[in-house]
């Protein structure tokens, strides 16, 4: 049964369990075989660093999406995505046009502090993170001006982080490093790419 934990009240809120096990196993799997999985490289202070973990970019067609100095440029859904994003669309009443996934191999692939407040994701994005394999860290850092203490919270296989509202104006988000990841994590984010 899914369960819901408010993580920051108005902005985020996670529903445990919103695969099971057995299931989120299986497209586990579907997902490692299937993904087309890159290693991007971003520049940081004039450095170019390979991403540490990798990724992978789906849509509809136009959904050009520009992050971390790169544009990317959609691949066409395939069958595993389709399912998963039609449930996430079912459970929240609400499309979604694009996919980002990453592929966390071991406890040192990370993901540093970031919003995903990129302007063709508009104002207010609804971000839906389906997480599949081991569980990870995930945390909130507030921005200038918010005055809340730090938010953590565990994305568990078959979770479903919804980030909402006013989250990526007044928050960063991370997944740091661990010595605890014993298999490896797949996460899906969806999201809606505004037309330009």
């Amino acid at each position: 049964m899914t369960e819901r934990v408010d993580v920051i009240p108005g902005e985020c809120v996670l529903f445990n369990r919103f695969i099971e096990a057995d299931e989120s196993q299986r497209i586990l799997e579907s997902l490692t075989c299937e993904i087309t999985w890159q290693q991007h490289k971003v520049r940081v202070f004039n450095r170019v660093h390979s991403v540490p973990r990798l990724t992978a970019w789906y849509g509809d067609k136009g959904t050009v999406y520009g992050y971390s100095g790169s544009v990317h440029h959609p691949l066409p859904w395939i069958p595993v995505l389709t399912g998963i994003r039609r449930r996430v669309e079912d459970f929240l009443g609400r499309p979604f046009n694009s996919v980002l996934l990453n592929l966390y191999r071991n406890g040192s692939d990370t993901m540093g502090r970031h919003s995903d407040d990129e302007p063709e994701l508009g104002d207010n994005p609804v971000i839906a993170s389906v997480s599949f394999g081991g569980s990870r860290r995930f945390v909130f850092h507030p921005k200038p001006g918010n005055p809340e203490p730090r938010v953590r919270t565990e994305l568990d296989d078959g979770s479903l982080l919804i980030m909402h509202g006013s989250c990526q104006r007044r928050w960063k988000h991370s997944i740091p490093k661990t010595r605890n990841l014993a298999r490896p994590r797949i996460n899906l984010t969806f999201r809606t790419v505004l037309e330009h």
